[in-house]
Formats: structure tokens, sequence, C-alpha cells
């Protein structure tokens, strides 16, 4: 069986997301990733830095990971762009309390300042469009996070998605970094190997 090309799974499986979201009640939105569950938790070693994402308006909402791992003393890091053709960096995240300090970057998404200083993730908890049960990852199209854990394969990548996000199959090409584990609002997948 032949799968759908990336272009056409990204266009079906970002309004399954939409639809999914928009059907959530408010209440039930500010529960869902409060806190990161206990297999996720024993990825983390104590200090590492955290990177994170500044989730869209679908995608699994990452604030109140941010949140959790800076009361318990790690530190946090967004994606920086310092152009529209610059490679993907992390800075620190010094505020995820009010999320203050950032600006727009080149693609329309808030990011931390320039002075805000480069920091390498040790744990990369990372947005999605689609995942497998196996590791496997649909990202938005750029490659930025494969590019990124390709060049940095020790850090540990976590996927974040909602359970209509998952697939059975996806198309994969040598450029795509699997995940360790992924993580939804009911269920924990991995550690994979």
């Amino acid at each position: 069986m032949t799968l759908p090309s990336k272009d056409d799974l990204r266009h079906d499986l970002r309004a399954a997301r939409k639809a999914h979201v928009e059907a959530l009640p408010d209440s039930m939105r500010a529960l869902v990733f409060h806190r990161p569950p206990a297999p996720l938790l024993d990825l983390v070693p104590d200090g590492a830095v955290i990177g994170l994402y500044r989730e869209n308006a679908y995608e699994a909402p990452a604030t109140s990971y941010a949140k959790f791992f800076l009361e318990r003393g790690h530190e946090i890091a967004l994606p920086r762009f310092a152009g529209g053709g610059a490679p993907m960096e992390f800075a620190r995240f010094a505020d995820p309390f009010e999320g203050e300090n950032l600006e727009e970057g080149p693609f329309g998404l808030m990011q931390p300042p320039s002075e805000a200083p480069s920091m390498q993730p040790a744990v990369l908890l990372v947005p999605l469009v689609a995942f497998t049960d196996s590791g496997e990852r649909l990202g938005q199209g750029g490659g930025h996070y494969d590019r990124w854990l390709e060049a940095h394969p020790e850090t540990v990548a976590i996927g974040m998605a909602w359970d209509c996000q998952k697939c059975d199959r996806l198309p994969v090409e040598a450029h795509d970094r699997r995940l360790q584990a992924v993580v939804t609002p009911t269920r924990f997948y991995g550690p994979f190997a």
C-alpha cells in the first residue's frame, strides 16, 4: 500500500488536529499537558537544560511543562533563528510564566532575543504534525528539528502530540530523525530503542 505524500498528510492531519482541539472544552485544554508523566521524567537528567517550543493554537501545549521544569531548577531554552535562512539554535527562555522577554522571529514565532545566551538542550520536547508508536515523526516540513537533532545526536528528543496525531505508518526519509518517546494527553509511548 502506497502512503500519501508528506504534504498531503500534513494537510489532512492539520485539519484533524484543528478539529480535535476546537472540540475540547476550555477547561480540558487547561488540564492536559499540565505535568510531565513519570516515564518522561525518568528521561530527564538532573539539572538538564530543557528545550521546548511556543505552541501555535493547535499544537500540543508546552507552556506548563516549561513552568514545571523551571520550578524544579532546570534552565529552559526555546528555538531561535537569526534570519529566515539561518539554522535553528536554542536560547535561554528566562520567564515562561510571563513570556514577556520574547521577540518575533523571522517565521512569525516568538523567540528569545538576540542577547539571550545560546544553550544546548539535553532534553528536547518537539512539536509535530504526526507520529507513530515507534518514534517516527512528521514535522512542519522545514526540517529544522531534523537538522538540529542530527547535529546533536546525544539529545533526548520527546514528541508532544494530541492522541489524534498518531498514525500507523508515515513516509520516512533518510534525513528524518526518530524520537526517543512521545507524550499525549492519555499515553506515553517509548522509550524507543
